[in-house]
């Protein structure tokens, strides 16, 4: 698969050592290992191929393949998440813990703690204590991957369409190509988006790297307000 194909990949990651099942794009394979979610919503990921926003052993497996074959292999721990680092288990006083937790009643062994930028899983919390593990949760996990590529974008204005997905999570604009240059159609409430501002130099980044086009325009279209009793 070349570098810049834009790919809808369906896949299966699990523990290889255990068979545990860690993550699925696919709903029927989360209930055949009693995992479902009801809150999520099932559906191919979508990436870059060679942007890097994969782990480096999916990265490079994913730039020889080839589209609607399906492929397993494995990946160790030094091209995944690495290996356990001893040093990155540390203890902290009970006290910088519970400054650091918004609800000290959800606190439990096993559980995710954020403690000065850096997440981390609490290990142990008794006499004053706790530890905590800032190692990845699959360092040093061998991982399996089942995967296919369902679909590769080739049309401009839909690759267009879903570098915007993917940089902002929504679908709701408008894109037009006339020649090389687009013209992308913002949505009203676009405005309200704190993160616009930086995701929209990462799109136009993202577009010149991978698609090559010309000048790139977003357009602002402001409706104006119909009250309800004008409406009626």
């Amino acid at each position: 698969m070349d570098n810049g194909a834009i790919v809808h990949i369906e896949y299966d990651l699990y523990n290889a050592e255990s068979g545990d099942l860690i993550e699925t794009t696919r709903e029927e394979i989360a209930k055949e290992h009693d995992v479902f979610d009801e809150a999520r919503t099932y559906e191919p990921m979508i990436t870059v191929v060679g942007e890097g926003r994969l782990i480096a052993g999916f990265e490079a497996h994913l730039a020889e393949a080839e589209a609607d074959n399906e492929y397993t292999f494995d990946i160790e721990p030094t091209e995944a998440y690495g290996e356990r680092d001893a040093s990155l288990v540390e203890t902290i006083s009970q006290n910088v813990l519970l400054r650091s937790v918004s609800d000290p009643n959800m606190l439990g062994i096993g559980a995710p703690v954020e403690i000065g930028g850096r997440n981390g899983v609490l290990q142990m919390l008794r006499a004053g204590r706790a530890r905590v593990d800032y190692n990845h949760p699959l360092a040093g996990t061998t991982l399996r991957y089942t995967y296919t590529i369902v679909k590769v974008v080739e049309d401009r204005a839909e690759r267009v369409a879903t570098l915007l997905q993917m940089n902002t999570g929504r679908s709701d604009f408008e894109v037009e190509f006339e020649g090389d240059d687009v013209t992308i159609t913002l949505p009203d409430s676009i405005a309200y988006d704190q993160n616009w501002a930086y995701a929209k130099f990462s799109l136009v980044r993202a577009l010149r790297e991978h698609l090559e086009v010309g000048t790139v325009i977003f357009r602002e279209v402001h409706e104006p307000r119909v009250a309800a009793d004008e409406e009626e």
